[in-house]
């Protein structure tokens, strides 16, 4: 009797206890990750509902890790894909090999966008023919997307996605004046490898359309990084400014970017998501760039950055490394937290850098054959779990 006083008790004072578990999570569902961990610790049931299989289809999920690629001529395959996690230890939560979907002749991953994977994947049948399939490894769901006429030579295409927002996607292939057919002779002189048209795809219409965008003058590095956010894809240029363009091709914005004095190399700009928000990562303080300074961008239509975060190369890496003070790259930022990831060093080490107690942790070693150079970066693609079947007519 005294029990069920109590519980009566409760309801009576606690509003959210007349709250029934599907109804609960479907509000704790619509707040960020670093909010839903707090939620965790309110009492036993919220605890509960977090580890229930069939709530975490719905509840946001945490950074898993990480897909990287390494190369070596001496073996077979040369390029072999890998999936780290990012606590650094136990068996992939991932398999990196993408074994759910039909068979292909090889499978690159070019992009990752709130849990799904952009795939350009080769036929068997024919080596020189390929589809694109966007895919959820945490379903095994996928669809194939029509490639276009110049997807198969294409090296800058990327995928926009937000769950919350629809459970359709938008493909953007960057094709450059060579790609497009425009002889050598008429091909811009000031911009090597000028975008000259965009195509954009949308799952819900099932048709590709393109732009011609002869009033902008821009390239795109083939590594370039960058993210989507409120509809609109946002990538790293080859110059002192980004490129924003929103999902139906019609809205532009070329963002510049702060510029550092002093710096004798080329630009190494990156652009990230994270708690809803742009930033950019370069390096500053000197000739040999062995200082990182990262920015947020606090105004969109004038383009003001606030800079948010300055390291030094001592204080990221130690002594140890103080000969390779330019021999790193960050791949990504924690979605949810003020963390980046760097990898570093000759033996290629996956770092965490948490800013707001200035603290390194190492995650993993990748290896040499992990090579990151300022041509040609490894490509890392950091993956959060999606549990919805969120592909509009997927397999």
């Amino acid at each position: 009797m005294a029990q069920g006083h109590m519980e009566r008790t409760l309801l009576n004072v606690d509003p959210i206890a007349k709250l029934t578990d599907d109804i609960l999570v479907d509000i704790i569902s619509r707040v960020p990750y670093k909010s839903t961990c707090c939620c965790k610790c309110v009492s036993t049931r919220w605890r509960d509902l977090f580890s229930h299989r069939d709530h975490r289809r719905k509840l946001p999920q945490p950074l898993a890790g990480f897909f990287h690629e390494s190369y070596c001529k001496n073996r077979f395959p040369r390029t072999v894909r890998y999936f780290h996690n990012v606590s650094g230890e136990g068996d992939p939560l991932v398999d990196p090999a993408l074994s759910f979907l039909p068979r292909y002749d090889s499978i690159d991953i070019l992009d990752c966008c709130n849990g799904l994977l952009l795939c350009r994947c080769w036929k068997t049948t024919d080596p020189k023919t390929m589809d694109y399939v966007v895919c959820n490894p945490a379903t095994g769901r996928w669809v194939v997307v029509p490639a276009t006429e110049w997807s198969s030579r294409v090296e800058v295409a990327r995928l926009g996605f937000e769950p919350t927002v629809s459970s359709h996607f938008h493909l953007f292939e960057f094709i450059n004046e060579e790609v497009w057919g425009i002889d050598q002779s008429k091909r811009s002189l000031d911009c090597y490898g000028r975008i000259e048209t965009l195509a954009i795809y949308s799952s819900k219409e099932e048709v590709w359309k393109h732009h011609c965008l002869d009033r902008f003058m821009f390239a795109i590095p083939k590594n370039s990084k960058g993210g989507f956010l409120n509809g609109i894809l946002h990538l790293a240029t080859a110059d002192d400014f980004i490129v924003a363009v929103d999902v139906e091709g019609n809205d532009w914005w070329l963002i510049d970017v702060p510029v550092q004095p002093h710096y004798d190399y080329p630009r190494d700009d990156a652009i990230f998501v994270s708690q809803r928000q742009l930033y950019l990562t370069n390096r500053t303080a000197g000739s040999d760039g062995s200082e990182l300074s990262v920015w947020a961008l606090e105004d969109y239509d004038n383009g003001k950055w606030t800079l948010k975060h300055t390291v030094g190369h001592l204080e990221r890496f130690g002594a140890l490394y103080s000969s390779f003070p330019r021999y790193f790259s960050v791949i990504s930022f924690h979605p949810e937290r003020n963390m980046i990831f760097i990898v570093y060093g000759q033996d290629n080490r996956l770092m965490s850098y948490d800013m707001d107690c200035r603290k390194v942790c190492l995650i993993c070693q990748l290896g040499n054959d992990c090579k990151i150079r300022r041509d040609r970066t490894s490509f890392f693609r950091p993956y959060v779990p999606l549990f919805l079947d969120s592909l509009a007519d997927g397999h």
